[in-house]
């Protein structure tokens, strides 16, 4: 049985280029047995509708929407999201379709095999569109960025279109599929907290304010004159002086300038 770069080598051999765009893909999908299909797409990361891996999704749209479905992703799976678009006949050019991965922190996950963004000439019927997904790993340090279990969502769109195709119908069938990785190995851990930490509410105090002694004669009020009279460094003091000087220069200042009446 040949291996993948054996079959390359045989390929480059018989004088076949291999491109980015005709690399070895891995196979196609196909839907689990009994899977209910599901027939509707949110249109933003709230409203994204859940599909569960194997489940097969054909959705109704038009040219120009954002369509958005979540996922569950456990420590140790890989997972390829494969798209079929089938576009209207009238169309008046080419178009670049896209389908991108984000985690739940909303950081859009790389894609290590697949047609991501392929472009449609206007005489073809269906674009076909293809991710394949690192494997979700157990534990990762918060600078990698690398995948961890969660939610994923995905979202597939048109990136380049001509404006008067705008609107105009197509059908989409995609499919999350777990697939295996021979020849590699799962990574030795665990995620010890939460990829979101939550947020612990603060407790609320509801004890009662303890009661003054007996004997304290009043309750903490001090009736004598000094408790109501201010410092003498206080500025009270100094704006009370202060208000009564300005008000004798006052006096003395208009009875000093006020000339007697003349008959």
């Amino acid at each position: 049985m040949l291996t993948r770069s054996a079959t390359a080598a045989a390929l480059i051999a018989a004088g076949v280029a291999l491109t980015p765009g005709t690399a070895l893909a891995a196979p196609t999908p196909t839907p689990s047995p009994g899977a209910a299909t599901v027939t509707k797409a949110g249109t933003s990361y709230l409203s994204a509708t859940p599909v569960a891996a194997g489940q097969p999704v054909r959705v109704a749209a038009s040219t120009g929407e954002y369509l958005y479905w979540s996922f569950p992703a456990a420590a140790g799976e890989i997972h390829e999201i494969a798209a079929t678009v089938t576009l209207a006949q009238n169309r008046s050019g080419r178009s670049t379709w896209t389908v991108e991965v984000f985690d739940g922190l909303r950081r859009r996950q790389a894609c290590t095999a697949g047609a991501q963004t392929p472009t449609a000439d206007a005489s073809v019927r269906t674009v076909d569109i293809g991710c394949t997904l690192r494997r979700v790993r157990p534990w990762a340090e918060p600078w990698s960025g690398d995948p961890l279990p969660g939610t994923y969502y995905v979202r597939l769109a048109v990136v380049d279109v001509p404006e008067p195709d705008l609107g105009l119908p197509i059908d989409v069938d995609l499919l999350v599929a777990t697939i295996d990785d021979e020849g590699t190995s799962a990574d030795d851990g665990r995620l010890e907290a939460a990829l979101v930490p939550p947020t612990n509410a603060g407790a609320v105090l509801d004890a009662e304010p303890t009661a003054a002694p007996e004997g304290d004669g009043d309750d903490g009020w001090d009736l004598s004159l000094t408790g109501w009279l201010p410092e003498a460094g206080s500025r009270w003091i100094w704006t009370t002086f202060g208000g009564i000087l300005a008000a004798v220069a006052g006096v003395v200042g208009f009875a000093l300038t006020r000339r007697p009446a003349t008959r």
